[in-house]
């Protein structure tokens, strides 16, 4: 039970992670326009994005051109864009993986690759957080680097923007959840009866090294070689000792040889002769 909650958990914020990052590519908000110095104009507002460059009126009006070409623009942002991509496609497989590898679902049900599917889903969610929080930091190290450089002017500053943020807390939650995710898998094939089961002692259980019951090892409970015989063996054998030792004894030494070799048993069985007839 607490492995299932442990990965619907780290499903959840894999999902929120997804839409998060999602909603950072897709919107303009990644540098908004800083309005610093002596003369401020707060009229118009400036937002750059990864696929657009939109602009605002204190009038309401909002006006947002994409960017024409895809060879002229910097290197930065062409690499922000593919890497935003591709962490939004490996979000997407992660939850369509981990939806069948969660214990909480029918699917792959009794099937040993269950597990190991859950945490294929979990690296694709840490694979998928990764991604998007190198750009997004990258942008973010941009930016503050742009805003303190002493040889630009203040109206071409720019501070960070909304996206950035989602970006950093989406990126997290992605790899939270995917981390989620596979240590729930761990435990699975480390616990009982997952993939690599339960360790025995060497000597196999119950038993220690050395053997089991009625071998020449040590048993369960006695540490010395107690062989089993038969309760009948003896009897018989002191039967026959007795009956040989009557044709060259005397009566007395038979007496006491048979009271010596008898068994407590024997010696107790009412009606014995010695001749070993009652």
């Amino acid at each position: 039970m607490a492995v299932a909650a442990i990965e619907l958990l780290g499903f959840f914020l894999g999902l929120v992670g997804m839409i998060g990052t999602l909603t950072a590519t897709v919107l303009p908000y990644w540098e908004i326009s800083s309005h610093i110095g002596a003369n401020i104009v707060t009229a118009v507002y400036n937002m750059k994005g990864l696929w657009m460059e939109c602009v605002y009126q204190s009038t309401g009006a909002f006006q947002c051109e994409t960017y024409n070409t895809i060879l002229g623009l910097s290197t930065n942002l062409q690499a922000a864009r593919a890497m935003m991509v591709i962490s939004v496609l490996f979000s997407v497989l992660a939850c369509a993986v981990s939806t069948l590898g969660m214990q909480c679902t029918v699917c792959m049900d009794g099937s040993a690759a269950k597990v190991r599917v859950a945490g294929a889903g979990g690296c694709l969610f840490l694979t998928a957080g990764l991604l998007a929080l190198i750009p997004v930091a990258w942008k973010t190290h941009e930016v503050v680097q742009t805003f303190y450089a002493l040889h630009l002017p203040d109206s071409l500053k720019y501070e960070l923007g909304d996206c950035l943020y989602v970006g950093i807390a989406s990126s997290l939650l992605s790899m939270v959840g995917g981390g989620l995710l596979s240590v729930s898998c761990c435990d699975e094939m480390d616990g009982p009866g997952g993939m690599r089961g339960v360790r025995r002692p060497g000597g196999g259980y119950p038993y220690p090294h050395g053997g089991g019951m009625g071998t020449g090892g040590g048993g369960a409970r006695g540490g010395g070689s107690m062989p089993l015989r038969s309760p009948i063996a003896p009897a018989a054998a002191t039967k026959g000792n007795t009956l040989s030792h009557n044709s060259t004894s005397s009566h007395s030494t038979h007496v006491a040889m048979q009271g010596s070799r008898k068994s407590p048993r024997q010696q107790a069985a009412p009606g014995y002769d010695v001749t070993g007839y009652v």
